[in-house]
């Protein structure tokens, strides 16, 4: 039904080596997500497979038959929950090809109906990971949603083109934890977020690891950059947050926006003929 409204469960939890610990912490929030009565529920970045780089060093001796049986679990719990699912995770390539640091959009079905792809990674991926090239956009109740994966943030394109294809959501998903303490990520991440979901009038749901130390916790933005809710910093958790298309947001760069992404970078009539302007080195 294209309602309008999306009732979203960001959860977060401490995001490990143990591809089994994972997959436990997973089931647990689908279910508490379901009680919440959430249409969708989105976990952190390689929630179920446990980062690359930071939980293991590399994909030696990885147990990827481990973790195709357990995603089949999530789809299997999917389906018997009735729930749409953003899932974050590793999936493998043929060899040599680097594996895709991915999330798995599930169906209530329990069915895998796309895969998005960090189309950014940072160097320390690149040494492990291959990125992806391509949006993965779907539509849930009547609102326009798309995926994102963490150093996508650092990239303002995105969001613009995302804005162009008249997105009004995103799923981003980010794995900022495992650190020593407090960091440049606590300064910015988050406003950083803010600021993608005011210039662009997008609802955000922003889902991060909480394994300690985490920089930052997991947090709902509304439209005009403000955050709705988040998590406690560096504690498991859920928060089940509704986007609602009717509701009005302040946005004042609403009669401009198109105007400056179409590449008109000042607004109104200018001034043409007038020394007083044109001479930029007078009283």
């Amino acid at each position: 039904m294209a309602s309008g409204v999306l009732k979203v469960a960001t959860c977060q939890f401490g995001v490990g080596r143990s591809i089994r610990r994972n997959a436990r912490a997973i089931g647990e929030f689908m279910h508490k997500a379901r009680k919440a009565k959430a249409d969708i529920v989105h976990f952190s970045e390689c929630a179920l497979s446990g980062y690359v780089g930071t939980d293991f060093p590399n994909f030696d001796g990885y147990d990827w038959d481990l973790l195709g049986a357990e995603s089949e679990k999530v789809l299997a719990l999917a389906a018997k929950l009735g729930l749409w699912v953003v899932l974050g995770s590793t999936h493998r390539l043929t060899e040599p090809n680097k594996p895709h640091n991915s999330l798995y959009l599930i169906n209530p079905e329990g069915r895998i109906v796309d895969r998005y792809d960090k189309r950014f990674c940072t160097p320390g991926d690149l040494r492990r990971l291959a990125p992806g090239n391509r949006f993965v956009n779907f539509t849930l109740k009547g609102v326009k949603c798309s995926l994102l994966i963490c150093f996508d943030l650092r990239f303002p394109e995105l969001y613009r083109e995302l804005y162009r294809q008249k997105v009004q959501c995103i799923f981003q998903s980010f794995y900022n934890a495992r650190q020593s303490g407090p960091s440049v990520h606590t300064q910015i991440m988050r406003q950083t977020m803010q600021c993608r979901a005011a210039t662009n009038h997008f609802w955000v749901s922003m889902s991060n690891s909480s394994g300690y130390y985490a920089p930052y916790p997991s947090c709902f933005i509304q439209p005009d950059g403000v955050i709705v809710r988040q998590l406690a910093a560096n504690r498991p958790g859920l928060m089940a947050n509704t986007v609602d298309l009717s509701r009005e947001f302040y946005d004042p760069m609403a009669g401009f926006r198109d105007m400056a992404i179409s590449g008109k970078l000042c607004n109104g009539r200018e001034i043409a003929g007038d020394p007083r302007s044109s001479k930029r080195t007078i009283l």
